[in-house]
């Protein structure tokens, strides 16, 4: 990421430096999932769509740890290998809009709630802003080379009401928590970076 980019890194501190905890990522651009994984200061393994298995880039995606998941359906393997990730100790990356959209958080899908209150693991907001600004002039599906994106970390907090409840009633008021600080987060990496 550095290499072809220049990323400019904000609140890296603020990930746990050790222990289970999920990075909820906007979704703006093909290369944001890319350029975290390319600045955390831990690995990150995402909840990738199977449709990106292909060919050798599939080989590559489970040699770097990311996870396959099928989108259409209720993936049962998806979810206990994404559990397995924090069971162990480590960093799940969720982009919690489900699809590439404007990355504003504007409509959460259930599967972040449900990692957040079934684990327990905090939530750390993450925004990449930039990635969209301006095409490449030879590959316009890529953001120009040498330009700046911002990957902004924020607080963790935890998503549940501490009654470890994992009723729909508490799934959806999760979620209504979760949507609030990253909205919040999401306004102050704007301000912070002046995108």
């Amino acid at each position: 990421m550095y290499g072809f980019w220049k990323p400019r890194v904000l609140g890296a501190w603020r990930v746990p430096a050790s222990g289970p905890a999920i990075l909820a990522v906007n979704h703006a651009h093909n290369i944001d999932g890319p350029m975290l994984m390319g600045t955390a200061p831990r690995p990150v393994h995402f909840l990738i769509k199977k449709e990106a298995f292909v060919g050798p880039l599939g080989g590559f995606l489970e040699g770097i740890g990311q996870l396959k998941v099928d989108r259409d359906s209720t993936d049962r393997q998806a979810i206990g290998n994404a559990l397995g990730v924090l069971e162990q100790g480590g960093l799940l990356g969720i982009f919690p809009e489900g699809t590439r959209g404007e990355g504003d958080f504007a409509s959460l899908r259930a599967g972040l709630a449900y990692f957040a209150v079934r684990s327990g693991a905090p939530i750390v907001p993450v925004a990449v802003l930039g990635s969209t600004d301006r095409p490449g002039r030879l590959v316009k599906g890529l953001p120009a080379l040498r330009s700046r994106v911002d990957v902004v970390f924020g607080d963790a907090f935890d998503a549940g009401d501490g009654s470890g409840r994992r009723t729909r009633k508490a799934l959806d008021e999760a979620t209504l928590r979760i949507q609030e600080h990253l909205t919040d987060h999401l306004k102050n990496a704007r301000r912070l970076t002046g995108r």
